[in-house]
């Protein structure tokens, strides 16, 4: 297809002069004279066949036809802009836009991120934390990471990896627990699913915890474990998550028993087109973890 010639000299000055409804405050953002952006609206005009500009005493207004081509010149030199602005290393960069489950960016991703930066330098990832309750087109993610079975409407989901869960506490209560049953003698930390520490004692063979048993519920893991690591009770969460607290001393694992209540999930919803850049993360993450 061979386009038409457009001007875009006079379709720039139309927009600077629409956007400050002045000739002259044009003139000064493209540095040029007063005169210019007035032969340059009047050029336009004449091609386009109809006025853009009604003159009142107070300066300028947009005609019809003028406040209906504004809305597009601005998106087109918007997105020029952005476009040549990613070449500003020498180097065309892209953006990801990543949200993760707290625990899971915090545990997992962040210490692998310097390897992805090295690899992919042109790539600038943002990241964002959620608490694995999140709608990922309001927030305009590209990939979102959650937790669970991997049955999400509208998504195409890529395992990452498993997060088996087992209680976690602080060093001096864990040395009061001798047999998995103990751990009811103690206030009982989970996320807010009523279950998960029913399905943990009863995979040994073990009476759930009353009804009115003792728990504090939280809406993130990472704020669980702050709260198990300063003595308030018996956490129950997924393990890899917290090595480094674990190999710090500050957390303690009493029972290897564990349980699997679902695991990490790289989600793209499936109106989100895939980029360059969006194949390039997903691949790193497979290979991070072995997918």
């Amino acid at each position: 297809m061979v386009r038409p010639y457009i001007p875009l000299n006079a379709l720039r000055a139309f927009e600077a002069a629409a956007r400050h409804l002045s000739f002259t405050n044009a003139a000064i953002e493209l540095n040029v004279t007063h005169a210019a952006v007035s032969q340059q609206v009047k050029a336009l005009e004449q091609r386009l066949g109809c006025p853009l500009f009604i003159r009142i005493s107070r300066g300028l207004a947009l005609t019809t036809e003028g406040e209906s081509l504004l809305p597009v010149l601005n998106h087109t030199f918007d997105h020029i802009a952005e476009t040549l602005d990613k070449f500003s290393t020498g180097k065309l960069r892209e953006k990801i836009k990543v949200g993760a489950v707290g625990s899971f960016a915090t545990g997992l991703l962040l210490p692998r991120l310097h390897d992805f930066n090295r690899r992919y330098p042109h790539i600038e990832l943002q990241l964002s934390t959620h608490n694995n309750r999140v709608d990922p087109a309001a927030e305009g993610h590209d990939f979102t990471v959650r937790f669970g079975a991997g049955g999400w409407h509208g998504t195409e989901a890529q395992f990452i990896c498993p997060a088996p869960f087992s209680p976690l506490c602080h060093p001096d209560l864990a040395r009061e627990l001798r047999h998995p049953a103990d751990v009811v003698k103690y206030t009982l930390l989970r996320s807010f699913r009523r279950d998960e520490w029913s399905l943990w004692l009863q995979s040994l063979e073990q009476r759930p915890p009353s009804p009115s048993h003792p728990v504090m519920i939280f809406d993130s893991s990472l704020t669980m474990i702050e709260a198990a690591m300063l003595g308030a009770g018996i956490a129950l969460a997924p393990v890899k998550i917290f090595e480094r607290q674990l190999q710090n001393k500050m957390l303690v694992r009493p029972f290897a028993a564990e349980i699997d209540l679902g695991g990490y999930w790289l989600t793209r919803l499936h109106s989100r087109t895939t980029s360059h850049a969006m194949t390039l993360f997903s691949g790193w993450i497979a290979e991070q973890f072995g997918g």
